[in-house]
Parts: structure tokens; sequence; C-alpha cells
């Protein structure tokens, strides 16, 4: 497995309701999506920033997700660009389905 996090950075202009709104209606889309094992859409408030994380099946399957036509498509949504970070999962605890 791998796991991928998606940062947004706001210096300003950061709207929690417009971060909120993105996962409502993104929500769907991850539904059932092959090879995508969890999606978590993440706010911080204090550091002005949100996060998504990702956990992926293979390492292949999260970078052909993660396009430049992806960046630009979120980039739109968010209102900034994202830093993309691809992470070696060292170990998965999942105590629902234990």
């Amino acid at each position: 497995m791998i796991g991928v996090s998606v940062v947004f950075d706001y210096e300003d202009g950061f709207d929690r309701a417009r971060i909120i709104e993105v996962a409502k209606n993104a929500r769907k889309m991850f539904e059932g999506m092959p090879d995508l094992r969890f999606k978590f859409f993440t706010l911080d408030e204090k550091r002005q920033q949100a996060m998504n994380v990702y956990v992926w099946e293979s390492q292949a399957a999260a970078e052909a997700f993660f396009t430049e036509e992806l960046r630009n498509r979120v980039t739109g949504l968010y209102g900034v660009s994202p830093t993309i970070n691809f992470l070696e999962l060292a170990e998965v605890v999942d105590n629902v389905h234990s």
C-alpha cells in the first residue's frame, strides 16, 4: 500500500465552508473507486490548511490517479495549488476490519 497526502496551504482566503462543500460534492466520486482503500478530507483552520489523505493498494494506482489534469482541477476547486506527497506506509491498523 501507498499513502498520498495532498496539501492545500492558504496564506489568505481560507474558506471552511468551501472546503467542506468540495469534500461533500467529491465523496461519491471516490466511493467504490478501484485500488483506493481510504480517502480522508481534512481541514485545519489554525494552520489555514486543507489536506486530503489517500491510501492506495499500489504505487502504480496512486501515480496513475495524480495526473497534471487532476492537479489543475483540484487547484480550481480549492483555490490554491496542492503539494502532493507519496508516502511509504510502514504499517496500517484497521480496527474496523480486524
